[in-house]
């Protein structure tokens, strides 16, 4: 049963407005929490916070992201990776997307991970690519339902109980949206720089427009946008064919960015994802195996250029 404070005859009484009690309203309340908000909070605040280490023997990470689904951000994150280990760069890729991993199918591994003697998971290697997913560490047809803090768990795990060392770049696949992988990316670990994919097309360009947003919020660089199925090339008359209409030109300055590559659709490119054999090794004289050789050469001057800027 509920029962009034001592002193108080009634619930009018208690619900009653003490005298000289300012009434707040939207403007003076947050006045006042101003006011009231001390360093000593904000150092408080901050212990919740992780801190962001560097991967022991691991130069520059690198995350793919798209905010939206379906626009073919692994089967780039899985080309780029081989095409920098065939010029010659140590590779490594992370396969971030913890509710559907598709690592596994499209480098063609299934073999589950070793631990060495400090428990640390020993990425197999496949196509010169060191590759790491949770779908390696767990039932194929079986679904994962975990809440967050098993996600970010799961996450920190594939991040930093592995030995990826040594790496040039750690190539990291993430899954749709602005969640807690994203989240937990952003503040575990110094990355190097975003690439979005998306297609030309609106729907998923205002959600890799509000992706780059969250990433320049962390302090993050957007390396350029990668304009996936953005044509398709006639197989009698090998022209290009828009597929979309050039949408992306419009979104490149709310995006602050530029287009790196434009990727075409093609048929070939599905059958080697579900083969587990890259494009890029399958058909290497195809626009496609062009395109990513040519990304591949940018990242890696972009990474560069980024470090000289640091050093001045």
């Amino acid at each position: 049963m509920f029962s009034l404070p001592r002193k108080t005859k009634s619930l009018d009484l208690f619900l009653r407005k003490p005298p000289n009690t300012q009434i707040l309203t939207k403007c003076n309340l947050t006045s006042q929490i101003k006011n009231n908000y001390t360093a000593r909070q904000e150092i408080l605040m901050a212990r919740g916070l992780p801190k962001r280490c560097a991967l022991p023997g691991v130069e520059d990470i690198v995350v793919v992201a798209s905010g939206k689904g379906g626009v073919g951000k692994s089967t780039v994150s899985v080309n780029l990776a081989v095409s920098l280990a065939n010029m010659g760069i140590r590779t490594g890729l992370l396969d971030g997307d913890i509710f559907g991993p598709s690592l596994p199918l499209m480098m063609n591994i299934r073999e589950e991970p070793l631990i060495d003697d400090n428990n640390r998971i020993v990425p197999p290697v496949n196509y010169g690519v060191k590759c790491l997913s949770i779908g390696l560490l767990t039932e194929q047809n079986k679904a994962i339902i975990w809440r967050g803090p098993l996600v970010m768990s799961a996450l920190q795990r594939l991040l930093k109980g592995a030995v990826w060392e040594p790496l040039d770049i750690l190539i990291v696949d993430t899954p749709p949206g602005t969640g807690d992988v994203h989240l937990s990316l952003s503040q575990n670990v110094p990355l190097s720089g975003v690439l979005l994919v998306s297609t030309p097309q609106i729907a998923a360009l205002q959600v890799a427009a509000r992706g780059a947003q969250m990433y320049r919020t962390f302090g993050i660089p957007v390396l350029g946008l990668i304009e996936n199925m953005s044509y398709a090339v006639c197989g009698n008359c090998q022209n290009s064919l828009e597929i979309y209409g050039n949408t992306t030109e419009t979104y490149l300055e709310q995006i602050q960015t530029k287009v790196l590559a434009s990727l075409p659709l093609d048929g070939i490119i599905t059958g080697c994802c579900d083969a587990g054999v890259p494009v890029v090794l399958q058909h290497k004289t195809s626009v496609y195996a062009k395109s990513f050789q040519n990304l591949a050469k940018q990242i890696v001057k972009l990474l560069k250029k980024q470090k000289q800027e640091i050093k001045k």
